[in-house]
Formats: C-alpha cells, structure tokens, sequence
C-alpha cells in the first residue's frame, strides 16, 4: 500500500470521536433550506431531462441557470463543441451545460458539478411523478443526480444566507450528458478541476450509510465487426465465409484479457450475427466490458486486442474493432485524501455522525474523474444526499433526513476550506 494511504487511513482511524455542535448559523440557514430544497427537487424531477431529450435538457438547463442567477452566479450556456467525444450512442446534439461563477474576497477555488440527464424516457414521468412517503423522497432521476443539483444551489443558498465570501471562486459545472459518458463536457469537466484547489461532485451517497468516494473505476468498452460472405447454409456452404465462426474464434481467444492483479476486467457482454437460419452469416459483431483501475491500464488493453485480431480463423474474413475510453478511473491523491480525512472529523465533530470513505474502486465510474484526469488537487465524489434505486423505472428515492447533514457537510468544508481551517 502507498505511504500516503496507509498514513491517511491511519489518521482517519484515530480522529477524534468527541461530539461538539454544529455552527450554529450555518445550521440554523441550512434547516431553513430543507423545504425550499425539497421545493427544487420536486421541480427539477418533474422535467424529464433524457440524455438524448434535448428538449427537455433546454428546459431543465433554464431552470437551473435562473436559480443560480438569482443566488448571484455570472451564468453562461456552454453547447456541445468540436472536441465532443463520439461514441456509439453520443447524441448528434447532447445537452448544454451549466456554468455558473461566484467571485469572493478569498484565494480557494472550489468546483462544485452535477448532471441533469437521466437514462430515462420521455413520457415515463407520468407513471413516476416526484412525492414524499415518509422519510423517501421519489422520483426518476432524483437520486442520479437532480438531489446534486438542489444540493449545490441550496448549499449556494446557505452561504449566501451567512453572507460568506471568503473563497476566491466558486464555480458551478452541471452537464447534460453524463449518462452517456459526458462526451460533451469531459474536456470542459478536466479542465475545471485542473484549475480548481477542490472539486466536490453531488453524486448520491448510499442510502445504507453516509459514504464519500475517493476512487471508482474506469469504463471502457470494445466492439468488434466480422464480415464474412454470405451463401446458401445447405445449398453451397462452402461457398461462404462464415462471420459467426470467425466472431466465436475471437471472442474465444480474448477471454484471457482480464488481470486480477490489477484489477483489469475484460468481459464480452453482447453478440449477433446473422439474418436468416438458412444463410450463413456475413456479418457478425460483439461488445465487450472493460473496467479499469489506473488510466495507464487503458493504454494496455487497445494493442492487445489489435495483436489478437490478426489471428484468424477464416483467413478471407475482415475483422475490425473499435475501442471506446467511456470514462477514466478516479484514483486517490494524498490532497483528496486530506479533504476526506477532514470531512470525517467535522461530520463526527459537528454533527455527531460518521462519514465513510474507501480507498477501494466501487463499480462504475462518474464525472469526478474527468475532473481528476489532469490534477492531483483534491477531487472527491458523492457529495449528494443518500439515495437508492439510481436507473430504476419505480424505486429511484433519496432520504429525507440525510439532506440537513448533507447540506451542512458540504457548506461546512466550503467554509472552512476557504479559511484554512482544514490544516
């Protein structure tokens, strides 16, 4: 284990368990914020905002853009520009972004971003419209990521409420197309978090526990193309080229791509070939799913595949591949590991409650690491209010009672970032 892990997990274990209290005015204008923040969510759930609704990412984005003007914010649309990485399902136009700036009196820059997109489909609000039963807080796309949203504007709100402008800058990134792997905004995404000391992203934190990220993995994706000659299946098979031989031949001799001991997962995941029973294939194509742990670890995978191709089964077959870089991994640097170990000791310290966080990759990757991609400053994921059901038709909710600490948490290390206080 690194040295500046095993000394930042040390550090983390010992903090002190004693309870304090909250500030009192941060506190007191964050309880104020908790119906006006349940009054935007249910707003911003009510717009279906699909990756590729572009209708409806114009009309959420405007919302958006109108409450950050009113916190103060210089407000500007950022559309799609050439550097938009093309992938296989990237929109002809994905959605704009959000880009807000508030300049203090202090020197700390501190990028606070979220995504308005959702991976659902235009017309499905009507069976999911937003509601509270009890402690849950429903809606599509209210766990991932319009609670982010809300909590950024209103945490935006509690700092405003306690005329607090001791950061130099703060700037606001919320994008239109981060389900899709934000082929739009990564550029603009590493090129925030290189300029800023702190990227805080408001991703949800798990319903089962407060839970910070530190690290996620990486997402690639393969496809491979096989075309081959079609012929009669019993008439002149001889006469074909059989494209789903040659796909199975090279599924086959890639199934080895995969390394434990660097945490490299190569999977095909999807195939299809074919036409009719009774023809042999000309065509034939596979997905793979790659996830990684280290950025260099994509720049391995790509020649491998490349070499591999080359050995054929059916030499008058083509085989092609394509390889996507969906998203980077985020991985830990000693500063993120100092504003976690920190937010640790004030949740504990403030508000009696314990944050968690791992130095372990947790599944799927997010924005944070397009911010990550180019810095060592401090980049920390889930920042949100805890939620469940992300990506689910019927069960995609946030917890109540996890919006005052979480708001408080986040406003909190904005303050005391900006101060120094966290040394």
């Amino acid at each position: 284990m690194p040295k500046f892990l095993l000394t930042a997990l040390c550090f983390g274990l010992t903090t002190s368990l004693a309870f304090a209290a909250p500030n009192v005015d941060v506190m007191s204008a964050v309880q104020k914020e908790k119906t006006p923040y349940l009054e935007t969510l249910k707003s911003l759930v009510s717009i279906e905002s699909g990756s590729g609704d572009r209708e409806g990412l114009d009309k959420i984005s405007e919302l958006i853009a109108g409450k950050l003007k009113d916190l103060g914010g210089k407000v500007e649309f950022i559309e799609p520009g050439a550097d938009t990485y093309r992938m296989f399902d990237t929109p002809a136009k994905p959605g704009r972004m959000v880009h807000a700036q508030f300049v203090g009196t202090g020197t700390k820059k501190i990028l606070l971003i979220a995504h308005m997109d959702t991976v659902y489909l235009r017309g499905m609000l009507a069976n999911q419209p937003f509601r509270v039963d009890g402690n849950r807080a429903y809606g599509l796309g209210i766990s991932d990521d319009k609670q982010g949203i809300a909590m950024i504007l209103h945490t935006l709100a509690v700092l405003k409420a306690n005329n607090f402008k001791d950061y130099g800058l703060v700037t606001v990134l919320i994008n239109g197309d981060e389900e899709i792997s934000s082929p739009a905004s990564r550029t603009m995404l590493t090129k925030l978090g290189a300029e800023h000391d702190v990227t805080f992203s408001c991703e949800a934190s798990l319903a089962a526990s407060d839970r910070i990220s530190l690290v996620t993995a990486g997402i690639g994706a393969v496809t491979l193309n096989v075309t081959g000659k079609a012929s009669h299946a019993g008439g002149a098979p001889e006469l074909g080229r059989n494209a789903l031989y040659e796909l199975s031949h090279q599924i086959l001799q890639m199934r080895d791509l995969s390394d434990p001991a660097t945490g490299v997962k190569f999977n095909w995941t999807i195939s299809q070939a074919g036409t009719n029973r009774n023809v042999i294939p000309a065509t034939a194509t596979a997905a793979a799913d790659v996830r990684v742990l280290r950025v260099a670890d994509f720049d391995g995978i790509e020649p491998k595949v490349a070499a591999r191709i080359t050995n054929k089964l059916i030499p008058d077959t083509k085989v092609e591949f394509n390889f996507e870089r969906r998203r980077p991994p985020l991985q830990a640097s000693p500063a993120g590991l100092a504003v976690a170990n920190y937010a640790k000791k004030l949740y504990q310290d403030d508000l009696g409650l314990e944050l968690t966080f791992s130095i372990q990759a947790e599944g799927g990757g997010t924005d944070a690491a397009f911010a990550a991609l180019k810095t060592q400053n401090a980049v920390l994921e889930r920042f949100g209010a805890r939620g469940f059901g992300a990506h689910s038709n019927d069960a995609e909710y946030i917890l109540v009672d996890s919006i005052e600490p979480r708001m408080y948490l986040l406003t909190k290390l904005i303050m005391d970032l900006s101060q120094g206080k966290d040394k």
